[in-house]
Formats: structure tokens, C-alpha cells, sequence
């Protein structure tokens, strides 16, 4: 059953005029069985960098190791802080590398990559092939993610502050709790703000939908 869990999930990003937010809830499955009800799913790269993960958890978490080591290689050496841009093409070039091995369980990750540096707020999609897009509003991942866009393509307005940003991920995860099987049991919200400070802002453990 282990090397069968995957994420099967709904995760967001939404870009922000003063930061980004991310969302994701906590359901892991295993086929029809919801092997755990207390998953993480956003993960701090560095404290100006996030990920958002789907997929299959055993290439995700060794994924998350890779990066994050090479990251603070790469910061030892140049005695830098590492961009988004060079980080999420580090994580980029790992997935597409990952996905092309021989195995008897397929490699698959989604990850969405978000940050701050010099340069700005960012938000990328990684694709499970290793492909890698800069996203300029909002984007969302997983099982879920078809009822998310919906909310997004609707509510979303460029300029939104943070705030209106965390309101909007919340009302789009509710959308896909209430419809995806594979969604469920709580929502975890992180921001990464225009100082650069990752923030875990909102947790909330639930069995259905969300109140708003």
C-alpha cells in the first residue's frame, strides 16, 4: 500500500500585489482508501520559497530532500542566496530526470514553486514531465483542481492583497473538498509576503466542506 499513496490532492497558488498564497489539503489515498487524514502538503524551500506537492509521496519526499540540499550547496559556494528562478529550475531539471527512470512505480510529482528575491513575487508550475511555466495569477494542482479553477477564473482580480488572497483560497478549496473524493480532512494556508517571510497563516481540520 506504501508504494501505492499518492496525494491524489488539490493545491493552489495565488500571486498577490504584496506577497502569495498558497493552499492544500491534508487527504493522502491509497486507490479507494484514505491512508492518511494529516498530510502536509506545502513545504518551505527556503524562508523566502515554497513548494506545494502531488503525486506520489515517496518521489516527493525524495525530491524535497534533493532540492533542498542542493539549494544550501549552492549557498555555501557562492555564499548567495539562490533566486527562484535558479531553485525552481534546480527542482525542474530533478523532476524531468526522475520521471524518464526505469520502475516498476511511476515517478509522478506536481509541484508548485513560489517565492520572493530581488526580482519579485513568483509563482511556477513544475509538471509531472519536468516541464516548468511562470504563472502570472494563479494556478492549481491535483484531483481537485478542475473545481478550484472555476472559483479562481471567477473571483480572482489582479491586485489582490493577501488577505483577499487568503479569502480566495479558502472559498476555492471548499469548492473542491465538496466534490473531490480525493480532497479532504483540512486546508493548510501559507503565505510568502514582500519581505520574503514564509507564514503559515491558516490550518483548519475538517471533515467536509469548509465554513466560510
Amino acid at each position: 500500500m506504501a508504494d501505492n499513496l499518492k496525494t491524489g490532492t488539490t493545491t493552489l497558488a495565488i500571486k498577490c500585489k504584496d506577497g502569495v498564497v498558497l493552499a492544500a489539503d491534508k487527504r493522502a489515498t491509497a486507490g479507494n482508501l484514505i491512508a492518511n487524514k494529516s498530510v502536509n502538503k506545502i513545504f518551505p524551500i527556503e524562508d523566502y520559497m515554497a513548494i506545494t506537492t502531488a503525486g506520489t509521496v515517496s518521489d516527493i519526499q525524495l525530491l524535497l530532500k534533493l532540492i533542498k540540499a542542493e539549494i544550501r550547496l549552492k549557498r555555501l559556494r557562492t555564499n548567495k542566496k539562490v533566486s527562484v528562478s535558479e531553485a525552481v529550475n534546480l527542482l525542474a531539471g530533478m523532476v524531468y530526470s526522475n520521471i524518464r527512470k526505469m520502475s516498476m512505480i511511476p515517478g509522478i510529482s506536481h509541484f508548485l514553486f513560489a517565492g520572493h528575491d530581488k526580482t519579485g513575487h513568483h509563482i511556477y508550475d513544475i509538471y509531472p514531465d519536468g516541464s516548468l511555466a511562470e504563472v502570472d495569477d494563479f494556478i492549481t494542482s491535483g484531483s481537485g483542481s478542475v473545481f478550484v479553477f472555476g472559483v479562481l477564473e471567477t473571483l480572482y482580480k489582479p491586485g489582490m492583497s493577501i488577505e483577499e488572497g487568503k479569502s480566495l483560497a479558502i472559498k476555492a478549496m471548499n469548492a473542491s473538498l465538496q466534490r473531490d473524493s480525493a480532497s479532504g480532512n483540512g486546508v493548510d494556508i501559507v503565505t510568502i509576503d514582500s519581505s520574503g517571510l514564509y507564514k503559515h497563516v491558516w490550518h483548519k481540520t475538517i471533515n467536509s466542506g469548509l465554513a466560510e
